[in-house]
């Protein structure tokens, strides 16, 4: 039962030992090593040997719901045809029943409760009320009752109006405008069509399995562009109809409980639905532009993000020092770089391998991306007066071991970050800047005095994605001369090395890369470095001083991702470019 990602670990033990379903050895010890691991609860009782029925019985407990055994079951016809194929499929729900004006249906996943006003909404039924069942009966059910072809977005496009396309198969000129049965310029009952929630179920279904990180709907005077960010490129889908655009940003915006009439404000929002057998977070951000509302989708999948602090891309000798700064009493830890270079991902792995029943963790992050049992989160709502700074000063108060502030953006985050590394807390945080040593001058420039900087900063962690070769098309080859000169190598570097680089599959979509991987460049402020803080010595004197000390830069940890044959000169090269020496 994979799907249940956030239960309570702890309650749903104890409720296993009340009902005598484990022993309280085996309670104790189930706990401490879910603690441990981080693995999914579920998943490792079901390990242990605990019956899934005594589970799924444990947390329709926790969350109030009914039961339903749909093996065996015979549903009404009139109740399958309530709820159309896509949305069951989507949501991995079952209509069972009619309690009242109420409609029951089944489900895996409790949650994703978030989901019932959406279906309510879409399935116009005046309450929907969930019971919970097994995910093997939600698949043979789905199986029985919605068998529905896998149709990706092309099929649907294609033949969503066959009589507006003049040539088939040709996308560009499709014009859902002239369709007799949809009137486009309504754009409230639009939202509810079923083209329309459907080509935003396959938008999001696509975006999904190509694990895209967002997903971009751009409006323009002639056309609606839809593209994904995957292994952050922007890559184009295939086109949709542009009098559709109105109506999906809107769909969009209903689902994420935005305001529909509002067109002139920028908004924010989230969606926590079910694709699959996953639940995927998706934050909303709406944008009024010139020929529409631009939308960015980020999507928050847990299951394509390790929080494994083994895989995040360090090597040895740089993991074993981060984990000796992890378990530092105080101070600051800064992780920097640009928008998406990875830098949660790196403390959430961090707070992970942390994370233990001996040490209060508390976060403060605009948004909390991942929820971590465990962990205290709290989320920033700078609309009404909840910042970075106003949290960090009431969460010193509430005994913390740990600290994760997501980003220290002013003086005034700065100043309480460093309170708290001077009364004894470890504080992680993130900056904007391009590399390690200009965090220092970052932080000089918000107003810091430098003193404080040098009693307080612990370390400084660079970092940067590069996109992967992909290893189905991996061929070696011999780099020219520009290529070389390009990244600084000379003929002593490359002897005996090999160089790779992807032709292109069905698999990286012809790109020649599938996934990407880290590159750090980890500055440890050892008394040296504290000198020069105090003598406000510039970011350059800085790095010259760290890399006469070891300090390897983030162009050195990429080339040596080349030597791997893990990444290429070309994709190195455009993620270090600012950071070169």
């Amino acid at each position: 039962m994979p799907q249940f990602e956030n239960i309570d670990a702890k309650q749903l033990i104890k409720i296993l030992f009340e009902e005598e379903e484990i022993e309280k050895d085996d309670a104790q010890r189930l706990y401490k090593e879910h603690r441990k691991s981080g693995e999914n609860a579920v998943e490792m009782l079901i390990e242990n040997g605990v019956r899934e029925d005594a589970i799924l019985y444990a947390i329709s407990h926790m969350f109030g719901l009914d039961m339903v055994q749909l093996d065996g079951m015979e549903i009404p016809q009139p109740l399958i045809d309530m709820v159309p194929s896509h949305t069951a499929n989507s949501y991995r729900i079952i209509p069972v029943s009619m309690d009242g004006d109420a409609l029951v249906i089944a489900t895996g996943d409790p949650n994703n409760l978030s989901a019932l006003d959406d279906l309510k909404f879409m399935l116009q039924v005046a309450q929907v009320k969930p019971a919970l069942t097994s995910d093997t009966a939600i698949d043979k059910a789905l199986e029985t009752y919605y068998k529905e072809e896998d149709k990706d977005l092309a099929d649907f496009v294609s033949t969503a109006n066959e009589e507006t396309i003049n040539e088939p198969g040709n996308l560009d000129i499709i014009d859902l405008g002239s369709f007799e049965d949809l009137d486009t310029s309504d754009t409230t009952s639009m939202v509810e069509s079923e083209p329309v929630r459907k080509l935003l179920n396959l938008v999001l279904m696509t975006a999904v399995k190509a694990q895209a990180s967002d997903i971009h709907f751009e409006p323009f005077e002639a056309e609606f562009r839809v593209r994904n960010r995957i292994d952050g490129v922007l890559y184009e889908m295939l086109p949709v109809p542009h009098a559709l655009a109105p109506s999906l940003v809107a769909r969009i915006k209903v689902m994420a409980h935005l305001d529909i009439a509002e067109r002139r404000l920028p908004q924010d929002g989230k969606i926590s639905v079910t694709i699959g057998q996953k639940m995927v977070d998706l934050r909303v951000s709406c944008l009024p532009t010139m020929f529409g509302e631009s939308v960015v989708i980020r999507i928050l999948d847990r299951s394509v993000v390790s929080l494994d602090l083994d895989k995040i891309g360090m090597r040895d000798q740089e993991l074993a020092y981060f984990r000796e700064l992890i378990k530092r009493p105080n101070g600051i830890v800064a992780v920097t770089g640009p928008t998406g270079s990875g830098k949660t991902t790196t403390l959430y792995a961090a707070l992970n391998e942390a994370n233990e029943e001996s040490v209060k963790i508390i976060t403060t992050e605009d948004p909390v991306e991942y929820e971590i049992d465990g962990l205290i989160q709290v989320p920033i709502e700078e609309e009404i007066g909840k910042t970075f700074s106003v949290c960090l000063r009431s969460i010193l108060r509430q005994d913390p071991d740990k600290i994760l502030v997501g980003e220290i953006r002013d003086l005034e985050t700065a100043k309480i970050a460093i309170e708290a590394a001077l009364t004894g807390h470890i504080v992680f945080s993130t900056l904007h800047t391009n590399d390690a040593p200009t965090a220092v001058t970052r932080l000089i420039d918000m107003g810091i005095e430098p003193f404080l900087i040098a009693a307080t900063l612990e370390a400084i962690i660079a970092q940067r994605l590069v996109r992967t070769i992909c290893t189905k098309c991996k061929t070696p080859y011999e780099p020219s001369a520009d290529e070389l000169q390009l990244i600084g190598m000379t003929d002593d570097m490359i002897a005996g090395q090999s160089f790779y680089y992807g032709k292109g599959c069905e698999t990286c979509n012809n790109t020649g890369y599938k996934g990407r991987t880290a590159i750090f460049e980890i500055l440890d402020v050892n008394e040296k470095i504290r000198e020069m803080i105090l003598e406000k010595a510039s970011s350059g004197q800085i790095r010259e001083e760290a890399r006469r000390m070891g300090m390897t830069t983030l162009r050195d940890s990429g080339i040596q991702t080349i030597f791997m044959g893990l990444s290429t000169i070309e994709e190195v090269v455009k993620e270090t470019l600012d950071t070169d020496t």
